[in-house]
């Protein structure tokens, strides 16, 4: 058995020629590869400030809409309170000439002998509290309130006689009717 040994040069600096073209090849793609992964990270940090810049806007943006719908929603309810109270005037105007109606058709329908101790008003309803002589006084008086045009049918509830059995305390409820004509509002009928 003989062993060959190859001694010549040119193999020899083949090999170190691969060896060192092995060594830069690897070099480079080291360098590209760091110059990529420094590439594509600057790439993302641009990307990130981008992004947050974005969302820095919305978030600004999302405040002054948020400022502007509560604004909104201020003027809505002051709007509401406005459109609230205006009804309340209008009603205010509507029953004021009502009220001088009412108690101008009270005045006018008050029998002779009977008086009136308390008067509420409920929307529509009034209730009466009174004193009268007689019994009669007070169905007097009744059919005064029905015939009265400010007044639907007064509806009795209690008669009652005093200590000293000289007078009737009487507590009676009656509906408001609208007025017909303008005068009627104003308070401007005759007396009957």
């Amino acid at each position: 058995m003989s062993i060959e040994i190859n001694l010549l040069p040119w193999r020899e600096e083949l090999r170190e020629r691969r060896s060192r073209r092995f060594l830069v090849t690897l070099a480079l793609v080291a360098l590209i590869g760091v110059g990529a992964a420094w590439g594509a990270s600057q790439w993302y940090q641009h990307s990130l400030e981008l992004r947050q810049q974005r969302i820095a806007y919305i978030k600004e943006r999302t405040q002054q809409l948020d400022s502007d719908i509560q604004a909104i929603l201020d003027y809505q309810t002051l709007r509401e309170q406005m459109l609230t109270q205006i009804e309340l005037i209008r009603e205010l105007q509507f029953s004021r000439p009502q009220t001088v109606r009412v108690f101008n058709q009270l005045a006018a329908s008050l029998e002779q002998g009977v008086y009136y101790t308390r008067l509420s008003r409920q929307a529509d309803q009034l209730n009466l509290t009174g004193l009268a002589e007689t019994n009669r006084q007070v169905s007097d008086q009744m059919r005064a309130i029905a015939a009265a045009r400010a007044f639907a049918i007064p509806v009795l509830s209690e008669v009652q006689v005093e200590d000293d059995g000289n007078r009737r305390r009487f507590d009676m409820s009656v509906e408001e009717t609208l007025p017909e004509t303008p005068g009627d509002a104003a308070g401007g009928e005759e007396a009957r």
